[in-house]
């Protein structure tokens, strides 16, 4: 299988385009646990070839391992990162869409900040970036609306983005480490549910345990789960 490339990236910087950000989410359609946002931007005209980042891949594709490792690789190398989380309780006063938005927003606003110095005045005055070339989304899947500084003129939605641009599997690499991580945490918390093996998927073994055990305060209640507490 053909692995991620920069091919989508370079025709963005050939345009004079100099932070092309990469974004990913982890969890969208998890029973438990919050949805994650991952983004990335790479120096322009970045190229792995060699080494261990050409290892990149999507993050469903790669073991826990070299994910791990590739994660920290990621971030090293990467001008510009963040992880975003949006909550159970927002997932399930707005929806997982809205609350994936929300999440991807909140992980571009922070990359835009960080890009901008950390000058939050100057990220409220966003009108001028609207139409601003020196910022562009490659987004897994779907555009995202209402981005604070970025309009859709600046985006590119991609099928499958993450197993195509590198920055997409990149994002959705960081993404997945770090929600991994918070499941595992969660796991020594709520110990019947299996968390620490399915991240709060709907496998077999959490089906049952929702059958017994019921519903805890982590668990999407928006995603009428009631079918499977009924014996």
């Amino acid at each position: 299988m053909k692995k991620p490339n920069f091919k989508e990236e370079k025709k963005i910087w050939k345009k004079g385009c100099e932070f092309v950000i990469g974004i990913d989410e982890v969890g969208k359609g998890s029973f438990a646990g919050p949805v994650v946002a991952g983004a990335v931007v790479f120096k322009k005209g970045s190229n792995f070839k060699d080494g261990m980042l050409s290892e990149i891949n999507d993050s469903k594709l790669l073991n826990p391992g070299k994910r791990e490792i590739l994660s920290k690789e990621i971030k090293n190398e990467a001008m510009f990162y963040s992880i975003a989380t949006i909550g159970v309780s927002v997932i399930n006063k707005l929806g997982i869409k809205k609350a994936t938005e929300r999440a991807f927003r909140k992980a571009i606003t922070d990359i835009i900040f960080q890009i901008s110095g950390g000058k939050s005045k100057e990220l409220k005055k966003t009108k001028y970036m609207l139409h601003n070339t020196n910022y562009f989304v490659l987004a897994d899947g779907f555009h995202i609306k209402y981005i604070r500084g970025i309009g859709l003129i600046n985006q590119k939605a991609i099928i499958k983005g993450d197993r195509k641009s590198i920055s997409i599997a990149a994002a959705s690499i960081i993404a997945k480490v770090y929600r991994d991580k918070l499941m595992r945490k969660l796991s020594r918390k709520y110990p019947d549910y299996g968390f620490a093996a399915n991240k709060g998927y709907g496998t077999k073994f959490h089906q049952i345990a929702l059958k017994k055990h019921g519903l805890t305060e982590i668990h999407r209640t928006s995603f009428n789960l009631g079918k499977f507490l009924i014996p």
